[in-house]
């Protein structure tokens, strides 16, 4: 396997010169043998949509991935995307202002429906229209036009260079829906979701009870696609996503037997506990260390009168101590991250480290004395989700209340759609976010976050930044040429910090010792495939 650096160093195969299924292979690599058993996976991931055009978290896009296509998509552990629907993609000119794509031949949905160039450039056009609040459209946002010629060939022309448009399409923000079925001016019900990947929805339960729960997802079954004709072969006759509101009900789960596998959802120190017990030979469980560039951070809404204040901000950033979060919360299953870029991705720093170093009250004291802010600043902390559960934010409020300096008050949305529409509002002043890579480039670390107040709403927006620095990283055909320039857009945001990352997650992924092909899709790309697991024995 290459280093992170080296898969970063370039997108090579990924189009900035051409992209074709002779010179870069498949979606995957074919994998061999026959269909096995039935395979169910749990997960604290909530999530309550599924229609691309309106679906960007990680509870999601674990089945969009798995469901749809796009016109290419990442092969294990690459950063370079190779051909999926596509059977080639170009940036025929040297500036990257316009992107071709030519279709595979004998494509179908699910439905039977045939996919041609029309779907393609209709599911682009529809998530650009609807721009759901919190959708995946801003990753589309340098797409001026797309259209189709005859059946098959797809052009793109861009409002400015972004060589990392054949990034952005390999993922769900990219995926093919069939005009045939979705409306092309609102969201389609879960119900109704048609794609043409390696599996298709069989049925869809939504959680039950009160707590606004109602709309999260609470089963899914998936099987196989049987009109799909990629080069993924699965390894099992069905897959389940089990979600589950608390990382103690997945673990039990896992231990009657109800799930076969986890993702990266339990808590920390059960997780670091399974390691320990495997390695000393006390369990039947085992857990698959990988990588993980997913990545968690403190979230100021700059439009409240507390988090609008830069000496309250740089004050916060003064008094985070990542490494007692990392020890004494996530049992060491996270690192800690001074960079909104991960580590083991081209433009990582430390650049709040090296402005702010380790926690020291008596440095944020001056701050917030010389700005003239009254003492304690009174703060309110919002939170849904976390493997550690409330232990993460206390821990915060705590930090944050050092030197009696902040009046913390946490509050908890446990419904996730609510608290979407909560950040996307301004109804909080500070919260805790997680970001997952939606392809493995530090431009989806900056871009996203920042550019006209980011996808969590901060409001915080830099010129410098948008209208310079980020756009001139799009630019960049080579990736790591383009380094120094998103390490300046991270000493800006160490400045400002309208939000501080705190820590980077280790991948654990728990299973029963039958279940094997974990180990064959932990890796930095984000995509779990489904069809990789199977289960050995009886």
């Amino acid at each position: 396997m290459k280093t992170s650096a080296e898969r970063l160093a370039v997108l090579g195969c990924a189009g900035l010169v051409a992209v074709t299924a002779a010179g870069c292979g498949s979606v995957t690599d074919a994998v061999k043998g026959e269909g096995g058993k039935a395979i169910t996976m749990g997960t604290t991931q909530l999530t309550g949509v599924l229609d691309p055009a309106a679906a960007y978290d990680s509870g999601s896009w674990l089945l969009l991935r798995n469901t749809f296509q796009s016109l290419l998509a990442f092969p294990a552990a690459s950063s370079a995307p190779s051909p999926d629907a596509a059977q080639s993609c170009e940036f025929p000119g040297g500036d990257a202002t316009q992107f071709h794509c030519t279709l595979r031949s004998g494509l179908k949905f699910s439905n039977g429906h045939p996919m041609t160039a029309a779907d393609v450039v209709f599911s682009i056009q529809r998530t650009k229209k609807i721009n759901d609040e919190n959708g995946p459209a801003a990753l589309l946002s340098s797409i001026k036009s797309v259209e189709a010629k005859g059946d098959t060939e797809v052009i793109f022309q861009l409002a400015a260079p972004d060589a990392t448009l054949p990034a952005k399409l390999a993922g769900p923000a990219g995926a093919i829906v069939d005009h045939q079925v979705y409306p092309a001016d609102k969201v389609a019900p879960n119900d109704k979701q048609v794609g043409s990947g390696p599996y298709r929805f069989d049925s869809i339960e939504s959680m039950g009870g009160g707590n606004g729960t109602a709309k999260q997802l609470g089963k899914v079954v998936l099987v196989p696609n049987d009109k799909y004709s990629g080069e993924a072969k699965l390894r099992n006759s069905k897959f389940t996503v089990r979600y589950f509101d608390k990382p103690a009900d997945l673990k039990t789960a896992l231990d009657k037997g109800d799930v076969d596998l986890t993702d990266n959802s339990l808590e920390p120190n059960t997780a670091a506990q399974i390691h320990s017990d495997q390695q000393g030979g006390k369990t039947d469980l085992q857990v698959v260390e990988g990588d993980s560039n997913d990545t968690r951070s403190l979230v100021f809404n700059t439009k409240d009168p507390v988090g609008g204040n830069l000496a309250v901000r740089q004050a916060a950033a003064q008094l985070i101590d990542r490494k007692a979060l990392a020890r004494d919360v996530f049992a060491r299953t996270v690192q800690p991250l001074y960079s909104m870029v991960p580590a083991g991705t081209t433009g990582h720093t430390t650049a709040f480290f090296d402005r702010y170093g380790d926690q020291d009250a008596g440095k944020a004291k001056k701050i917030l004395t010389d700005a003239k802010v009254q003492i304690p600043v009174k703060l309110t902390l919002s939170w849904s989700r976390s493997r550690a559960g409330n232990a993460e934010p206390d821990m915060l409020k705590k930090q944050l209340e050092a030197g009696g300096l902040f009046q913390v008050t946490v509050q908890q949305e446990p419904d996730w759609d609510k608290y979407r529409a909560g950040w996307a509002e301004g109804r909080y002043q500070a919260y805790i976010i997680g970001w997952f890579a939606d392809y493995p480039d530090p431009d989806n670390y900056t871009a996203p976050m920042l550019v006209d107040g980011g996808a969590y709403h901060h409001g915080w927006d830099d010129p410098r930044i948008s209208q310079k620095l980020v756009p001139d990283g799009q630019k960049q055909a080579d990736r790591s040429a383009a380094a120094a320039g998103y390490a300046q857009i991270q000493q800006i945001v160490a400045e400002n910090a309208p939000l501080i990352p705190l820590y980077q997650n280790k991948a654990f992924y728990a299973a029963r010792s039958s279940i094997t092909g974990v180990e064959s899709t932990v890796d930095t790309t984000g995509v779990f495939r489904f069809w990789e697991i199977s289960r050995s024995g009886k």
